[in-house]
């Protein structure tokens, strides 16, 4: 049996704006994660995927809900359970060189964690710089040049590197590969996979291209405006997606085969995106559904499984 390293219950996260008015950028989302997957979680820009990802880990304090590591509480954990939270939960950020500090040498950028968990002597934090730096593709050298002497795909590389200083269990991938060249997206992915493989990593991968995540998921979450819609394999996903939000998405990937592209049939989504500030009624991706019906504005889709681990939120569903 497999074991649940992460359970993210009812997780709500709500940022006030001003006076009574509140941005619900994460709205009562629960999933697991277990020991050894890489669970993808995709969906439209300003769905709520990364401040998902950024309140798992402890960046931002829930407003509602908890998160539950390995049996501990991450909101909740203090002193030294709080220290050893962090040595075993890492991130990796969307922007390799703004979350590379421009003033540091790439050495000091991946020792600092080493250093501030008292992990090994200086010498021995060297060593282990050089050891990660080999480990994600770069050389020894490197270790003495500043981020911006670096490529895009050179800094993701090292901001790799840092993650794995520590030797965590958990990695949490926000939007890794979305700046970078297509080219080099296929090798970061890989090279995560790999380090998956070696490391026995755990992952949580975020993401909006729905393409590259197939390639690195086990299970995948798709997000609607801070809602998640649905949750499968990545198998599964794609080849029998349930909600119309999913079937839209995956409708907009090209397929390589150009006979099939030129035939198949698109799902055009009409309207834009409703505001995070004032959602919907019922369900919120109804404005832009086209299966809507009534039902839809007045009752909140209830979470449910319809097949075997394939769950949606939903009115085209029997509850």
């Amino acid at each position: 049996m497999r074991k649940k390293l992460l359970e993210v219950k009812r997780l709500k996260k709500h940022f006030r704006i001003g006076g009574k008015t509140y941005l619900k950028a994460t709205d009562d989302v629960s999933f697991e994660i277990y020991q050894g997957e890489t669970l993808g979680l995709v969906g439209e820009s300003g769905c709520g995927k990364s401040t998902t990802g950024r309140t798992i880990i402890g960046l931002y304090q829930p407003s509602e809900g908890e998160v539950v590591f390995d049996g501990t509480n991450v909101h909740t954990a203090k002193g030294k359970q709080k220290q050893e939270l962090t040595k075993r939960m890492q991130m990796i950020f969307q922007d390799p060189y703004a979350s590379l500090n421009p003033r540091m040498t790439v050495g000091e950028i991946i020792a600092e964690g080493l250093y501030l968990n008292s992990m090994g002597s200086a010498k021995e934090r060297y060593e282990k710089v050089i050891e990660l730096l080999e480990t994600v593709g770069l050389r020894r050298e490197h270790a003495e040049r500043f981020p911006h002497e670096f490529s895009g795909g050179q800094r993701q590389r090292i901001g790799i590197a840092r993650a794995l200083a520590v030797e965590p269990e958990f990695i949490i991938a926000d939007e890794p590969i979305s700046a970078l060249d297509v080219s080099v997206q296929a090798q970061v992915v890989n090279l995560m996979k790999k380090l998956q493989r070696e490391k026995q990593l755990t992952y949580l991968f975020i993401a909006h291209d729905l393409a590259m995540v197939k390639h690195i998921s086990d299970r995948i979450g798709v997000m609607y405006l801070g809602n998640l819609v649905e949750l499968t394999s990545s198998e599964q996903l794609y080849a029998n997606p349930k909600h119309p939000y999913t079937q839209a998405l995956l409708s907009a990937i090209p397929v390589p085969d150009p006979d099939v592209e030129h035939t198949r049939e698109r799902i055009i989504l009409e309207g834009e995106v409703p505001s995070p500030m004032n959602p919907p009624s019922g369900c919120v991706f109804r404005t832009r559904c086209p299966a809507a019906m009534q039902k839809c504005a007045e009752e909140v889709p209830i979470w449910q499984e319809i097949e075997s681990n394939h769950y949606t939120a939903c009115h085209l569903y029997k509850q």
